[in-house]
């Protein structure tokens, strides 16, 4: 589990590519300080195993399930990417739970400044949109960011100007794409819902009507 706050940025230094995996080797500074082969980093959002440690860089190995929701198919060596030890119990939990399972892409689609604030629009499958709420949380490439607005497929997140020049977001461009992960909570309350309401078994999202009849409303 994770914070969704990130402790640096680091280097891809290469990319081996098999058929359907790939591995990863990324120069970092912080998160190597007790590192251990076998714990968990997210990288740019993803929860990876690492599986080798060197003194400047740390290796990951992708399966097939990553590489099919995430846009690591796309890195190349000299890719910048967000990166994140686990949380420990004890720890305060500055950003919100976050799980490190993506759930799958979101498309900036525009970028406008409103003073100090940026604020990031992205486009994602209307799947992922049901389980995002305004001024609700989401990790977008594994940053813990709240939601300013959403409307329909499009949902717009605000970055804050210490958030923006400490990961990759800063480097990001227009149809760019980015590993989303909704808020968890809200993918319980969502099936929730679904697989009990009461007077429609078969319902398949979420309305006012759909919250009225489950006492919501």
């Amino acid at each position: 589990m994770f914070t969704g706050l990130i402790e640096e940025t680091g280097t891809i230094l290469n990319v081996d590519k098999g058929l359907n995996e790939l591995y990863l080797t990324i120069e970092c500074n912080k998160i190597l300080d007790g590192l251990k082969i076998g714990d968990s980093v997210a990288v740019d959002g993803a929860c990876q195993t690492v599986i080798e440690i060197k003194a400047k860089s740390f290796k990951v190995y992708a399966s097939s399930q990553t590489l099919s929701v995430t846009t690591f198919n796309n890195l190349i060596k000299g890719d910048i990417v967000n990166l994140e030890r686990t949380l420990r119990l004890g720890d305060r939990l500055d950003g919100h739970m976050v799980s490190g399972h993506i759930d799958g892409l979101a498309t900036l689609k525009n970028i406008r400044k409103e003073s100090e604030t940026t604020l990031l629009t992205f486009e994602t499958d209307s799947k992922l949109t049901s389980q995002i709420v305004n001024k609700g949380s989401v990790s977008i490439n594994g940053v813990s960011l709240t939601v300013a607005e959403i409307n329909s497929n499009l949902f717009t997140i605000a970055v804050i100007p210490h958030t923006l020049n400490n990961t990759n977001l800063k480097y990001l461009k227009i149809n760019d794409k980015v590993n989303l992960e909704t808020d968890i909570i809200a993918k319980y309350v969502e099936k929730y819902l679904l697989s009990n309401d009461n007077n429609n078994n078969k319902a398949t999202t979420i309305d006012m009507n759909l919250l009225e009849r489950n006492g919501f409303l």
